[in-house]
């Protein structure tokens, strides 16, 4: 099969890959957060900057979610539902992300420059 494929085929091939992959980069990739939008049984609860680091106190009904914001990155780092999801879910840093704590009804969002791309704004 590779003796079939010519200098000119392997250079389409080539560019192809490299334009998959840019592509990829630019459309997938969000811009930098400006703020944390943190909502508490689905009202708004706090918009808080990320320039400044801090620990937030979120009430929810199953108890208190931790939200730490440190470094221009947020996280949620200590809630008391079971499975703990959303502490897994580890810092968010980029515009258009976010963890939900649904059994306590607390999540931050990132807000600010661009949102990445995702299927609900296609």
């Amino acid at each position: 099969m590779l003796q079939h494929i010519k200098p000119g085929d392997f250079l389409t091939l080539m560019i192809g890959a490299i334009g998959t992959v840019w592509v990829t980069m630019i459309v997938w990739s969000g811009g930098a957060a400006d703020t944390a939008l943190i909502r508490s049984g689905g009202k708004i609860f706090r918009v808080v900057p990320l320039s400044r680091d801090q620990q937030i106190e979120v009430p929810g009904p199953l108890g208190t979610s931790i939200i730490t914001i440190e470094k221009r990155k947020a996280r949620i780092t200590s809630d008391p539902s079971p499975r703990q999801y959303c502490v897994r879910q580890g810092w968010l840093q980029q515009a258009g992300e976010i963890a939900i704590c649904l059994p306590n009804e607390v999540s931050v969002e990132l807000t600010g420059g661009q949102k990445k791309y995702d299927s609900l704004n296609y």
